[in-house]
């Protein structure tokens, strides 16, 4: 076994492993800089009031368009209060308070009355129609 790797190694030596030029890659091609745009402040403000699905919500924001932006938004709770969010958002992150409004407004109508089961009979005794067949036993 040992001749047989020694002849393999002599075989392998004789062939030498090929040579590559080194790559040779150009230059990275400089991007175009980034356009600049003047700041656009904006604002906007929208509420809803459905009556039927008891949807109760507000927000209103704006933005000086450097970054720095202002808003409230408002929510009615499913115990009748309702959440205030005030925010703003600059270079020093993102704050928000929230104050929560006890009472104010009650839905006009009552929850449903909690879920029972009706009661059902019992089903009766299992009896089969049919009499057993008499087999018999079996002989070992």
């Amino acid at each position: 076994m040992i001749i047989f790797a020694a002849c393999v190694a002599t075989t392998l030596a004789q062939y030498a492993a090929p040579a590559y030029p080194a790559p040779a890659y150009s230059a990275p091609k400089a991007y175009a800089p980034e356009p600049t745009y003047a700041p656009k402040p904006y604002s906007f403000e929208y509420s809803v009031n459905d009556p039927h699905t008891y949807d109760v919500h507000s927000q209103s924001e704006y933005s000086d368009g450097y970054g720095n932006v202002k808003g409230t938004y408002s929510l009615l709770e499913a115990d009748g209060s309702t959440r205030v969010v005030d925010y703003t958002a600059d270079s020093y992150g993102f704050n928000a308070e929230v104050k929560k409004i006890e009472g104010g407004y009650k839905a006009p109508y009552s929850a449903p009355a909690p879920y029972s089961a009706p009661a059902y009979k019992s089903a009766p005794a299992y009896k089969p129609a049919y009499s057993a067949p008499a087999y018999s036993a079996p002989a070992y």
